[in-house]
């Protein structure tokens, strides 16, 4: 319901305001009091089926709720006459039971009022019709004879049905006749054919006529029609059919669809266009029907009125019509009147603004009276489409009808005035929250409701005001909008509604969430058949948001198939097949929002093999072959491998013979004669290839001569005296024909003789004898069969077979460079005299002994160097120094080696030694250590003496200062003082010739430690301590150099030791053992380099069972102790205490004991240790053999357990041994008041007796 701004009184110009700037709607609340208003009515065009019931529908709402009542016919109908007439209860809404009744005596138009005692509503006037499906009037259709090419017109001609009947045209066996552009359909059903063909001929055109409502199907008599050709219809300029003469009207109502037809005969077939003059074609809203013959327009408005032309042409010439549109309305909105509330003294208007072609009249009614004949009311007044009411008053609330009419309908609209005073109310629930997404706007609602309106005011987190303005905005309806909503928009907001009789608040919470966002977006794949395909689909959400994917395929459902695996973060398809192809699309999903990201997979697979292979163009020498490829299996063809096979000489062996293009389907194949030819193609995508295509028909070539000859053609001797030829004979293919044979040639080069030759078949060398040793020949072979011979082969050089070489170099010199390196010159031997192809020079040379020795040296092994080709001195690298060596020379061919130059001896001379043998530290004190060392195993010269280079190393392996000593040859230890204890000595030692110093060897020492041994690393005491779940060990050692380790294992246990590095440490904490288990415990010195391994004895660890994490105060010796004395001396007290109290003092409770002897007294409490005449602090009752005082009650303020209420005074006093003095006798007021307060107590000292 909607509600105006009041008109303030003495401010006419606000008015103005009001007719522009109303409120929105404004909903009232049931409870209250509210005119009747209609929810629910028929159309106002009603057509019923006869076989159903009449059901007229009219619904309203009020308070109280309103009462229902008909007209009919502009009379009133008494519903409650008619017992064919339900009204059902607490509505309007009319039932009528029409079965067995004339249903056209309830036919005519009705219309509902709703009543209560605040005002009338009245419904639309809803005329009542019956559906009608009458029968098609009997008539008989007279044959129809007409000649090729002229036009022809079948009525249909319906009977006029209510609604109106859908026409189509079919034939006796119920199939539609099918339409073109010749043949065509009018919008009245009649079937125009522009020109007739014979095939048009035919007896059973058939027009059926059915009838939405009743659903029945009614049929013409069938039209025979038959087309001569014996005097066709020549070409001819078209016509129109319809519609007829130059220019025809057309009247449609705005909002409804246009239609326009024109149909046109001629021949050949006319094509039809459409254009409107002077404007265009409202495309949007335009379509062409019945091969253009039908244009319509929907939703037409005043736009759509103008002049439509329709074009028929042929190649004969056009045709033109114009259809004149014009375009009428019947009255529509442009504001209808809407509900108002107003408070007591307000002011509001009604406007009823409609409009029309022609203009529609517009009247107004009071509760379904026409306002002139309602009763008189200064508040209001009428003009024309407005009813301003000005200071309304309690019980002046009313519904007003506006009427706005004219020839083509009418509109009816209810709006009531309710006039109320009420406080503001909020109608949006309480508490309410709303989730919104960062970035997207936010409306949190405060719909609410009051007369006079209330205004709407907005606080945040109950302090903050919140104004109309960026980033707020606050609706006339009391909404309040975030336009871009951000976390620190989230919060509690305040909504209050208030008037001029009270105030309402109202509280909503906004929460803005995190937006859902793909992160890793499915990617394209591109998947091989049979493989796996995953799509990844991460996603970042709000962390109070739980997204749910969903997968679909091309916008549907997956298949319902388990090789589709989906879990939160991925897709998976396994053994991927053509039929998984397709757009793969995530969605992530949460109560908010949602993201979705998506892919194409692509199946890829092996090419299917071509097919249909055909030869064409088939000569000697070519064909062409073609093919059809297969399916690519989305990977591009790359290529066609063509093969053959020859089923005359390899049968089974497929042969590659050329490739194609990936984009060619024809290839043109050289051949070769004598074959018989199959062919197949293979395809080869990115995939790989496909299987083979089947085999061609088979194509034979005819034979001829060789093409070419053979291949490889060598000639090498293998021996003295012979020259082996040999080939690479030619294939059944290469042949060309049968009978293949080869032409052997040759001569020797450089020689004035002919040709030699032989002829051979079925072999590939021939052996040439009686040649001389190592010369040239020219050699030819040339491919022969039975159709001739080959090409003139080409002539190729080869040697007949070698011998040893005869003579060795000469002039052989040494030249030595250095110690190690020496190089040796010779004269080359003659080429006559190498007697086969020179391949080098072979040096031997053997160290024979060292110069400073006198013996040879025998175990010194032969060595060579071989040199290549034809060369004349060469390097000797990696002699001894100081050396004698012995050399000759040889030559090389292929069959082997020459004789021997005659030996040759040089020296080396003297070089750097080689380190010395050994350097060992023996008897190491607290500041000295002794050296000994051994000479090099090589001196390689004349040992001049030794080089001793040491210097300290500290904890952290720095090195000190280097001190340099030198030494004669003939010294071989020394003893170095003054060094530090328990320090670390690293020793250089190099040995020299008058070369120079030899490379060194080295060796590192400790000096002695004043309380450990002075060798090698050495563990002292293990210490041991527990933790809850580990222990502490700590150790001394004296070691240098070493990994060190803790080692543990669980006592008894087969497992392997564990092991942890504690390096640069002395204690160690192990941690996660095990509580209440055992362990055994060693730290281990290692070193890598140092095959000795130190370790400590192990010990043994218990690691406790319950690891103790507060102190318990009972398990304190000291406690225990303290406790244990405390009741010593309570022990010692009492005993002294009763001893006197059995000498005979005198106390009360002692003259009760004389008086009262009762055996079952007992002398003390053995569950808590108190005297047996206390009763218990939580039971009344007195105990066994106690006395109960006359009045029948036990004081209870007064039974305290104390000493001190049983001695005189009330104070006690040790002695100084620790005794207790003072007497054990009772009070004086206690003996008076409360004698018989407690029972007697036994004396303990017999039960001490007895432990006596």
């Amino acid at each position: 319901m909607d509600r105006n701004r009041k008109w303030v009184p003495g401010f006419g110009a606000v008015l103005l305001i009001l007719l522009s700037h109303t409120t929105s709607a404004l909903e009232v609340p049931l409870d209250l009091p509210q005119p009747p208003t209609i929810t629910l009515q028929s159309p106002k065009d009603y057509i019923f089926d006869p076989r159903e019931n009449i059901v007229i529908h009219c619904e309203a709402k009020g308070k109280p709720h309103p009462s229902f009542s008909w007209t009919r016919n502009g009379t009133h109908f008494d519903v409650e006459k008619d017992s064919k007439v339900l009204m059902k209860p607490g509505s309007g809404t009319l039932v009528i039971d029409i079965s067995g009744e004339k249903a056209e005596a309830y036919e005519g138009t009705y219309q509902c009022t709703a009543h209560n005692e605040h005002g009338t509503a009245v419904s639309n006037s809803i005329f009542i019709r019956q559906s009608r499906s009458p029968l098609w009037s009997k008539e008989r259709n007279e044959a129809i004879v007409v000649q090729m090419g002229v036009s022809l017109v079948l009525q249909c001609r319906p009977p006029a049905g209510l609604p109106p009947p859908v026409i189509f045209w079919m034939d006796n066996n119920f199939q539609r006749l099918p339409l073109d552009k010749r043949v065509s359909q009018a919008l009245n059903g009649d079937l125009y054919f522009s020109n007739v063909l014979p095939e048009d001929t035919r007896n059973d055109y058939i027009c059926y006529a059915r009838f939405p409502h009743t659903q029945t199907i009614q049929q013409k008599q069938p039209i025979s029609v038959t087309v001569l050709d014996n005097s066709p219809d020549g070409e001819r300029r078209p016509g129109f059919m319809t519609p007829l003469g130059i220019t025809s009207t057309k009247m449609v109502l705005r909002g409804e669809t246009l239609e326009l037809e024109c149909i046109a005969d001629g021949l050949p077939t006319p094509e039809i266009s459409w254009q409107k003059d002077g404007g265009e074609l409202p495309s949007s809203r335009m379509s062409f029907y019945n091969f253009k013959k039908t244009l319509k327009v929907s939703d037409v408005n005043e736009a759509d009125a103008g002049d439509y032309r329709c074009t028929a042409t042929n190649k004969l010439g056009t045709a033109q019509h114009i259809i004149k549109v014009s375009v009428k309305a019947a009255p529509f909105w442009v504001s209808a009147p809407r509900n108002l509330i107003l408070a007591p003294n307000e002011t509001g208007i009604l406007t009823c603004r409609v409009n029309g072609e022609p203009k529609p009249k517009i009247s107004w009614f009071v509760n379904g009276v026409p306002i002139e004949n309602a009763p008189e009311d200064h508040s209001r007044k009428v003009d024309g489409d407005t009813v301003i009411l000005s200071y309304v008053q309690t019980g002046s609330s009313a519904v007003y009808q506006c009427n706005a009419s004219n020839e083509f309908g009418y509109l009816l609209a209810n709006a009531f005035v309710n006039v109320l005073a009420e406080a503001p109310r909020v109608l949006t629930p309480p508490n309410r929250v709303y989730q919104v997404i960062a970035n997207n706007p936010a409306l949190l609602h405060c719909a609410s409701f009051g007369s006079p309106i209330p205004t709407i005011t907005w606080f945040k987190d109950s302090q903050t005001s919140v104004k109309n303005d960026d980033p707020y905005v606050i609706h006339e309806n009391g909404t309040l909008e975030i336009h871009v909503a951000q976390p620190l928009h989230s919060g509690k907001y305040t909504c209050i509604a208030s008037n001029n009789l009270g105030i309402k608040e109202n509280h909503v919470y906004l929460e803005v969430k995190e937006p859902t966002r793909i992160l890793k977006q499915p990617e394209y794949k591109d998947v091989h058949r049979g493989m796996s395909a995953v799509f990844e689909c991460k996603v970042k959400h709000d962390p109070s948001l739980i997204p749910t994917v969903i997968w679909l395929k091309d916008n549907g459902e997956l298949p319902d198939d388990e090789r589709f695996d989906v879990d939160m973060d991925s897709l998976t398809i396994r053994d991927v097949t053509d039929e998984d192809e397709g757009t793969y699309t995530c969605i992530q999903n949460t109560t908010l929002d949602q993201d979705s990201a998506s892919a194409m997979l692509t199946v890829v697979g092996n090419p299917d093999p071509p097919t249909d292979l055909e030869l064409t163009d088939q000569t000697e020498r070519s064909v062409q072959l073609t093919w059809t490829p297969g399916d690519e299996h989305n990977s591009p063809t790359q290529k066609f491998l063509i093969q053959y096979e020859d089923l005359l000489h390899q049968p089974g062996v497929w042969v590659n013979l050329t490739d194609a293009p990936g984009t060619s389907t024809t290839v043109q194949l050289n051949l070769s004669p004598y074959v018989y030819y199959s062919f197949r193609v293979l395809a080869l995508n990115g995939v790989g290839y496909s299987q083979p295509s089947q085999p061609s028909s088979q194509y034979r070539t005819n034979p001829s001569a060789p093409d070419e000859n053979p291949s490889d053609v060598q000639g090498v001797g293998t021996k003295p005296g012979n020259l082996v030829i040999s080939w690479t004979p030619l294939t059944g293919f290469l042949a060309n024909g049968p009978g293949l044979e080869y032409k052997v040639q040759w001569r020797q080069k450089d020689v004035d003789e002919d040709w030699s030759s032989e002829t051979v078949a079925n072999v590939s060398q021939f052996v040439v004898s009686g040649t001389p040793t190592y010369v040239p020949y020219e050699i030819k072979v040339q491919a022969l069969n039975d159709y001739g011979s080959g090409p003139e082969p080409e002539v190729v050089i080869g040697y007949s077979g070698e011998d040893l070489p005869l003579s060795a170099p000469d002039s052989v010199q040494v030249m030595v460079h250095n110690s190690t390196l020496a190089e040796v010159h010779w004269e080359p031997v003659s080429f006559q005299s190498v007697r086969g192809k020179l391949q080098g020079y072979k040096v031997y040379f053997r160290r024979i002994r060292g110069l400073h020795e006198t013996e040879e040296d025998t175990e010194q092994q032969e060595q060579v160097l071989t040199f290549s080709g034809n060369r004349s001195e060469g390097r000797l690298p990696g002699l001894q120094p100081y050396s004698l060596y012995n050399l000759t020379i040889r030559v090389l061919n292929i069959k082997g080696e020459g004789p021997p130059s005659p030996s040759k001896k040089f020296e080396t001379p003297e070089g750097v030694p080689g380190p010395p043998s050994f350097l060992n530290v023996v008897n190491p004190g607290l500041d000295s250590l002794t050296l000994e060392w051994g000479p090099p195993m090589n001196n390689n010269g004349r040992l001049t003496g030794y080089t001793l280079k040491y210097q300290p190393v500290n904890n952290t392996n720095e090195l000190g200062p280097v001190k340099v000593i030198n030494f004669l040859a003939n010294e071989t230890t020394i003893t170095l003082g003054n060094l530090n204890s328990s320090m670390l000595y690293k020793f250089y030692m190099s040995a020299k010739t008058i070369k120079g110093s030899g490379p060194i060897i080295t060796e590192e020492a400790f000096t002695a430690m004043d309380t450990m041994p002075p060798v090698g690393p050495a563990f002292g005491k293990v210490n041991t301590s527990t933790l809850e779940d580990g222990a502490v060990i700590s150790w001394d050692y004296f070691g240098h150099h070493k990994n060190v380790y803790v080692e543990y294992v669980v006592e008894n246990s087969k497992e392997d030791w564990k092991r942890e590095l504690v390096n640069g440490s002395h204690w160690h904490m192990i941690k996660g053992l095990k509580p209440g288990t055992s362990y055994k415990v060693r730290v281990v010195a290692r070193d890598p380099a140092d095959p000795t391994v130190h370790s400590t004895d192990e010990v043994l660890v218990a690691v406790p069972a319950v690891p103790s994490r507060q102190v318990d105060i009972a398990t304190q010796g000291w406690f225990i102790g303290l406790m244990c004395a405390i009741a010593l001396l309570i022990l010692v007290l009492l005993i002294v205490c009763f001893i006197k109290r059995n000498k005979g003092g005198k106390y009360p409770v002692k003259e009760k004991e004389d008086a009262h002897q009762d055996p079952e007294i007992q002398p003390m409490k053995e569950d808590d240790g108190t005297f047996g005449e206390y009763s218990d602090t939580e039971d009344h009752k007195p105990l066994k053999g106690s006395r109960t005082p006359s009045n029948g009650t036990v004081r209870r303020d007064e039974s305290d357990d104390s000493l001190v209420d049983y001695g005189e005074g009330g104070d006690g006093q040790f002695n100084e041994d620790g005794s207790f003095i003072g007497q054990y006798s009772g009070k004086k007021e206690k003996d008076t008041h409360e004698g018989n307060e407690s029972s007697e107590a036994p004396s303990p000292v017999n039960a001490m007796n007895s432990f006596v």
